[in-house]
């Protein structure tokens, strides 16, 4: 396996599906495991030792045999947010698939342990995930579908649907497979599920709810940022619960709020290799994550090719908008050092646009002591996400509100205002650094 390949940590309380598991990876050039472990802790202690990129996990593991196996892969990801999980299980329940997806299809694959040998589903899911994708057994697929496709009468085009958002597609990976816009194919599962809710009998409600469930799921993580399988940044829990703080009370506070995003991340993707995009994702996220941690900010999120952070929350910052400056040239740089490694072994550089905007938010914990989420919400994490889709690779666009924030100027470029959907005023923003600006190598 090359240097370039995946790092797989598999985790099984039984010796022989552990080490079956292990001869079906062996066999791709692609993949590398890393390191196993036979209960939950020795999963989160190795993983923390191997950095894999994926864990392979069974559901039920000592001591209780419960659910240890999920909730240590899910540890994981609250400390490395980028790790990809394939769960395998023995049982072909529907409610399993979804109960585990429902909390963000982003990264996790559920395959049965009877049919990993069949093919290469294995790999695949592994390479899958690793992506930032998703993908479920085709048994617990049809398991999902087929009670409700029996009985309402649907077209080969809607069923065709029907079983890829089962399967978690994302709404944009629809649009481009069928060539169409987003929003197109946002009209067709809408009227999909109209058309299914419409011919409900008694006998199918349960199967409708968890396609609701699946629907509700791809829609948000296309139209919110891909945010659905948001952890608790490590440290802030802990923070929040010395002050005092109770899951679900809420902070009014003055932050400044950052996104990133890849330009053409999808067309990259059809073009390469999913191994070593996953690997090219796992140095990008890398990269982010210690120009945002070097600036104090908190990172909220890494789904996919975006990545989202705060500063000034949960901690109060009295200089976050510096901060927040600051942190994305620092990430621009970082990606061009990355990008400069990348071409030179052949692989597509990523372009990197960056959103920043300053102003109230609400800040709260919410969920529960086996899952929480450190969310900030309102109107300027908005306006963060309508600044990001204007920064061409290379930029950053500020709000004025930022830029009226900061303690050091910058030389930044005055845009001219510009109406953005939610608003009804025209919004000023600045562009940094400046069309024609010399940009220093880093």
């Amino acid at each position: 396996m090359g240097a370039s390949g995946l790092r797989v940590f598999l985790a099984d309380d039984n010796l022989i599906v552990r080490e079956g598991v292990r001869a079906l990876l062996d066999v791709e050039d692609d993949l590398d495991v890393v390191g196993t472990a036979e209960h939950a802790d020795g999963l989160v202690r190795g993983a923390e030792a191997a950095q894999p990129h994926v864990i392979v996990t069974d559901i039920r593991m000592p001591p209780t045999f419960r659910r240890e196996g999920i909730d240590a892969a899910k540890e994981v990801r609250k400390r490395h947010p980028g790790t990809g999980v394939v769960v395998l299980s023995q049982y072909d329940d529907p409610e399993y698939a979804v109960s585990l997806l429902a909390e963000g299809a982003a990264g996790y694959a559920y395959l049965l342990k009877d049919r990993i040998g069949e093919g290469d589903q294995l790999a695949r899911a592994v390479r899958e995930v690793a992506s930032g994708g998703s993908m479920l057994d085709p048994i617990i697929v049809e398991a999902l579908t087929r009670p409700v496709t029996s009985e309402g009468d649907l077209t080969a085009e809607e069923e065709a649907l029907l079983t890829a958002i089962a399967e978690g597609r994302t709404i944009k990976a629809l649009a481009v497979a069928q060539q169409t816009t987003p929003a197109a194919v946002a009209a067709r599962i809408e009227r999909l599920f109209v058309r299914l809710a419409d011919g409900l009998s008694s006998g199918t409600a349960g199967s409708l709810d968890r396609l609701r469930t699946l629907h509700q799921a791809i829609v948000e993580r296309e139209e919110q940022g891909e945010s659905l399988s948001r952890l608790l940044p490590g440290g802030v829990a802990d923070l929040l619960r010395a002050e005092g703080r109770r899951v679900g009370e809420t902070d009014e506070l003055e932050v400044t709020v950052l996104m990133s995003d890849i330009r053409g991340y999808t067309t990259i993707a059809e073009a390469s290799d999913p191994s070593a995009l996953a690997g090219q994702l796992n140095e990008h996220r890398a990269a982010m994550n210690r120009a945002i941690v070097d600036h104090d900010g908190t990172v909220m999120q890494f789904v996919g090719d975006a990545v989202m952070a705060v500063f000034g929350a949960p901690v109060p910052l009295a200089d976050h908008a510096d901060r927040a400056v600051a942190a994305a040239a620092a990430m621009h740089a970082a990606q061009r050092a990355v990008n400069d490694g990348w071409v030179a072994r052949g692989l597509a550089p990523f372009g990197l646009g960056v959103g920043l905007s300053t102003g109230p938010v609400a800040a709260a914990i919410l969920g529960s002591e086996e899952r929480l989420e450190y969310s900030v919400v309102g109107d300027t994490v908005n306006l963060t996400q309508r600044l990001q889709q204007w920064a061409d690779p290379g930029e950053s666009v500020l709000s004025s509100a930022t830029m009226q924030a900061l303690t050091v100027p910058i030389d930044a470029e005055a845009l001219a205002p510009t109406l953005v959907k939610g608003r009804q005023a025209p919004v000023a923003a600045h562009r940094f650094p400046p069309r024609g600006a010399v940009v220093a190598a880093p």
